[in-house]
């Protein structure tokens, strides 16, 4: 099994276990896919829910820039919800569960077809 491979098992566990759901496991493989890099990053492979900054960037850089939504109050909204899904006292929130997580609750599944 490969790393990727690996990678994808944990996030699917993580969305079962942390956040009670169960996973498309294709989606969860194109979005971790198209995290890219990061993923095996300690530091880019997570998300702070703390960060304002950091919660900015996803905002433009996969929200705006990547699932191509329009900038409005929305999408803070969005995010912050997947963050309560996620569990505000989960110290690590993965990168690529929190943009499966906004995927889904954007209904934006079109853009990995």
């Amino acid at each position: 099994m490969s790393k990727r491979d690996e990678l994808i098992e944990k996030y699917a566990a993580d969305l079962k276990e942390k956040c009670d759901h169960n996973p498309d496991m294709d989606l969860l493989t194109k979005v971790t896919i198209g995290c890219g890099p990061s993923i095996y990053n300690r530091d880019s492979s997570t998300v702070s829910s703390s960060s304002t900054e950091e919660l900015e960037t996803v905002k433009e850089k996969f929200l705006i820039k990547k699932l191509g939504l329009k900038d409005d109050d929305s999408l803070m909204g969005g995010i912050q919800s997947v963050m309560r899904t996620y569990g505000h006292d989960n110290r690590h929130k993965y990168r690529a569960v929190v943009y499966y997580l906004l995927v889904k609750h954007f209904n934006k599944e079109s853009v990995y077809n």
